[in-house]
């Protein structure tokens, strides 16, 4: 029995080609849907913004008022003696196109926020799940994989344990071999089940199977079957 714990191997996919195969179009699959959501509320940001056109068309016809009344109390400030009476009865068209203006930027800028929140909208409702779903899933299938490696080096009984309370019935009853005793061939500490029991829970990850064994007697490897 080696006595040093086995390297831990960080496993991005699973070592048989049909379940790798199912992981990429995965990956694939969440990346595509992803660029097509973030693209969508990219687009839809974009046509709400026109609906900013009113609003710079309200601010662009203030300033043209403001200044035209700024103008015109401003040359008749220069009138002698009734100037500053004069230039004070254009200051409420000046405030007037102050106003108008004020109110168009006002509008852009509701339409812009809006714009921004109906874009986080679309990624939030239709990318975020998705891909947090995919992640998760993901790492978990990591870290098992993980563990499920280092036990296939070195405790083959606690994947056949497991291949016992998780598999398939109709799997554990193959490698139980023509007894179809699988628990009872875990706790005599049969070689060649224990192998067979592995391979079942190794193969529902997706991982290759063990190559060896160590029981009370002998190391079994996979070519003494």
């Amino acid at each position: 029995m080696n006595p040093f714990p086995p390297r831990r191997t960080l496993l991005l996919y699973a070592e048989r080609p049909a379940r790798r195969m199912l992981q990429v179009l995965a990956d694939l699959g969440v990346a595509v849907w992803a660029v097509l959501v973030v693209t969508s509320a990219i687009a839809l940001h974009d046509v709400v913004l026109t609906l900013q056109a009113p609003g710079r068309g309200l601010t662009d016809a203030g300033d043209r008022v403001r200044g035209v009344f700024t103008g015109a109390a401003d040359a008749a400030g220069g009138v002698p003696f009734v100037g500053d009476r004069l230039a004070g009865a254009f200051t409420p068209g000046a405030d007037a196109g102050t106003s108008l203006a004020d109110a168009g930027r006002a509008q852009v800028e509701a339409v812009a926020a809006i714009a921004t929140g109906l874009a986080w909208l679309v990624v939030v409702v239709a990318a975020l799940p998705v891909v947090t779903t995919w992640f998760w899933l993901r790492l978990r299938w990591v870290l098992r994989a993980r563990h499920a490696a280092a036990a296939r080096q070195l405790d083959v009984d606690l994947l056949a344990l497991r291949a016992l309370t998780r598999g398939a019935p109709g799997r554990i009853r193959r490698a139980a071999g023509p007894s179809g005793d699988a628990a009872g061939a875990w706790r005599r500490g049969d070689p060649h089940v224990l192998l067979r029991l592995a391979d079942v829970e190794l193969a529902r990850m997706g991982l290759r199977g063990a190559t060896s064994v160590t029981t009370s007697g002998a190391p079994l490897t996979r070519g003494d079957q």
